[in-house]
């Protein structure tokens, strides 16, 4: 059964650093692409970052700038290093991954919980 295990979330004050990690276990699968979503209280589940197999990367509008995702193919692992942390950054993040080449399956993480305090 595919996991996708998370850890790096936290408590940190506004303009402070976090960074969140993401390794898809067990490592038998084509990993087409990697990412992560957040979701705060009360709202709808949002795209934050993703990185592809070659490397191309995108980002939210509201994290541009402050956030990083790489990727270490070698782990099948993905990071999310994320700077100058906001309030309205509050959320439980998400790691996603597009896993397989025949047949690709989307999978989940179990959320970490990242809180900004002002």
């Amino acid at each position: 059964q595919v996991q996708l295990v998370e850890s790096g979330g936290g408590l940190v004050q506004a303009g402070g650093s976090l960074r969140l990690f993401c390794a898809v276990s067990p490592r038998l699968f084509t990993i087409n692409n990697m990412g992560w979503y957040r979701q705060a209280p009360g709202k709808q589940r949002e795209f934050v970052a993703r990185i592809t197999r070659v490397g191309a990367t995108n980002y939210a509008d509201a994290v541009k700038g402050r956030f990083t995702i790489a990727g270490d193919n070698a782990k099948d692992t993905v990071y999310l290093q994320m700077n100058s942390l906001k309030p309205e950054d509050t959320a439980v993040y998400y790691c996603n991954a597009d896993l397989g080449s025949t047949f690709r399956t989307i999978y989940w993480g179990q959320g970490t919980q990242v809180t900004v305090s002002s």
